[in-house]
């Protein structure tokens, strides 16, 4: 276990620019190597991973969501989602709540925390926090995501960006009102997601949602929704006119995907697709990250779902994610890869 902490500890000291980029981009006051963005999701970009997608290129990383009222409340759990390291800047730190004194006087709290960029989380689709009037749920109340926005601007001498989606549901698609707003409150860039909050991750995004947002302010717009290849990441730079590109769902298990993508766009040809040795060997250095990071009892359990998204698509799969479930160490981990 020692070996493979202190070899990924090793590379994360080594991180160095891939060698394939392309034409970076913008965020206030922040340059971004390249146009790609790791978009926030909760329990998958925590630290560890964000390392991951830098050594591969991503040229913007987002923290998970975190919780203004939490913060108030010195929430443990909390503070650890706010842990960044020096290697995997420039981060995006994304805040949520709808209380606009509560995420003002926070920000202007945790401004000296080495993140380059404060996210204003206007798009989770989550039940519990579309309940709380939080996430997607202010799409709905333009009033209030005005006050909230403006708010924190002025509180933040950092680049402040807001994430929305599509709108609440087919009934009240408002990006482009919301956009708008945000862009005359003082917002930096804005990221768009091309579903609403009722269709969740389901059904295909909208990218044409995404164009008439580009068309209608003049800050810098980030595509959301629907990119699983290099393809995938031209074709919406080339659909929406948009200046960034945001992947989500798709990194999971394959970081590479921001090499592959960064090489697709610099010179039109496709990287190969990271062999079965390739994977097993970023599962042994992912958790030996999670256990520097979180201690072997929490590390190994948080790593489980990972090996089920790395294998996915492998020989004997389903048996992997079957067994990986039983895993508690390190020395089980390595045990079932050699029997991969």
């Amino acid at each position: 276990m020692r070996k493979h902490i202190k070899n990924a500890v090793k590379k994360e000291n080594e991180l160095e620019e891939g060698e394939h980029q392309f034409v970076g981009m913008q965020i206030g006051n922040v340059a971004l190597e390249n146009r790609l963005i790791l978009a926030p999701m909760a329990g998958v970009t925590d630290l560890p991973f964000r390392l991951l997608c830098k050594e591969q290129g991503c040229g913007l990383l987002c923290m998970e969501m975190v919780s203004a009222k939490a913060i108030q409340y010195n929430n443990k759990n909390t503070k650890e989602l706010l842990k960044i390291n020096a290697k995997e800047r420039p981060v995006s730190l994304q805040l949520f709540g709808s209380d606009p004194e509560i995420m003002s006087r926070i920000v202007a709290q945790i401004e000296e925390l080495p993140f380059d960029i404060l996210d204003i989380n206007m798009g989770c689709p989550v039940p519990k926090v579309v309940k709380n009037g939080e996430g997607s749920a202010l799409m709905q109340r333009p009033d209030l995501v005005k006050k909230i926005v403006s708010g924190v601007v002025k509180a933040v001498n950092k680049p402040v960006t807001v994430k929305i989606r599509k709108g609440f549901d087919e009934t009240s698609i408002n990006a482009v009102e919301i956009a708008k707003i945000v862009e005359d409150c003082g917002a930096a860039a804005l990221a768009v997601h091309g579903r609403t909050r009722e269709q969740y991750y389901s059904g295909e995004a909208d990218w044409d949602i995404i164009r008439q947002v580009k068309e209608a302010v003049k800050i810098p717009v980030i595509g959301n929704g629907d990119v699983t290849s290099p393809r995938a990441a031209r074709r919406m730079l080339e659909e929406t006119n948009c200046d960034g590109v945001m992947i989500g769902r798709a990194a999971r298990g394959n970081p590479w995907l921001f090499a592959q993508v960064n090489y697709f766009l610099e010179t039109g040809k496709e990287l190969p697709k990271p062999t079965c040795g390739q994977r097993k060997k970023m599962i042994l250095r992912h958790a030996a990250l999670l256990l520097q990071y979180k201690g072997e009892y929490t590390g190994i359990r948080e790593m489980r779902k990972h090996v089920a998204w790395y294998t996915a698509g492998m020989p004997h799969s389903a048996k992997i994610r079957q067994a990986c479930n039983e895993i508690e160490d390190m020395e089980g981990l390595e045990k079932l890869l050699e029997r991969v």
